[in-house]
């Protein structure tokens, strides 16, 4: 008596695989594109404020992230790019691409937190108004803004991070392949029609007679 062993379809996956690259790719576009924005929107808002010192008064002062720093923003939008171009290349190349997503989250989290406590903006504003080039911002503080940068900056890390355990199984946007991984079969070529008159010279200089008679 014999048995037979069931064997797997090839183009079955195990539902948990599927499952958890659905939900990995809702996960890193989600955390991607939300920490981009919320990164790029922090660099616009007030980071830090003081006053100096103008003939006997005070002078307020205040700096914006783009004024402390640039980098966050750049970054930010180094990631949202990265995000998008994910899904634009396959194996090395995702592989790449997330990495350079993950460390656009490292490095937006570095600068902010890095900017959160730096005065030169203001310091250069405080020597601007004041004339004297050796002046500094007095009574500074700081918003909670860089903090909030930070945070975006994080989520894009966690979406590199997420690309590089799971885009292997997320899908591309190539057209070139259907939905089951099999390249589309290609169009057959239309025969030629005997009647068109390059197809009459081609004839004759084949020695042909296209007449047929």
């Amino acid at each position: 008596m014999e048995y037979v062993t069931a064997v797997p379809h090839p183009r079955s996956e195990a539902p948990g695989s599927a499952r958890a690259g659905r939900l990995s790719l809702a996960l890193a576009l989600l955390s991607g594109a939300a920490g981009a924005a919320v990164a790029l929107l922090a660099t616009r808002q007030r980071w830090s404020e003081g006053t100096a010192a103008v003939a006997g008064g005070s002078f307020p002062l205040t700096a914006k992230g783009s004024d402390v720093t640039g980098v966050p923003a750049a970054l930010a939008i180094v990631g949202l790019a990265a995000l998008v171009a994910v899904f634009a290349v396959r194996r090395a190349g995702r592989v790449l691409v997330a990495a350079l997503l993950a460390l656009s989250g490292a490095g937006t989290v570095a600068a902010a937190l890095l900017g959160a406590s730096d005065s030169s903006a203001l310091d250069e504003q405080a020597a601007r108004v004041s004339g004297d080039t050796a002046a500094t911002v007095q009574s500074l503080t700081h918003t909670a803004w860089p903090y909030a940068a930070a945070v975006g900056g994080a989520l894009i890390l966690l979406a590199g991070l997420l690309a590089l355990r799971y885009g292997r199984v997320w899908p591309g946007m190539s057209g070139r392949y259907e939905r089951n991984g099999a390249p589309r079969p290609r169009r057959a070529a239309r025969p030629a029609d005997p009647d068109r008159p390059e197809e009459i010279w081609k004839a004759l200089d084949r020695g042909e007679d296209p007449t047929g008679a």
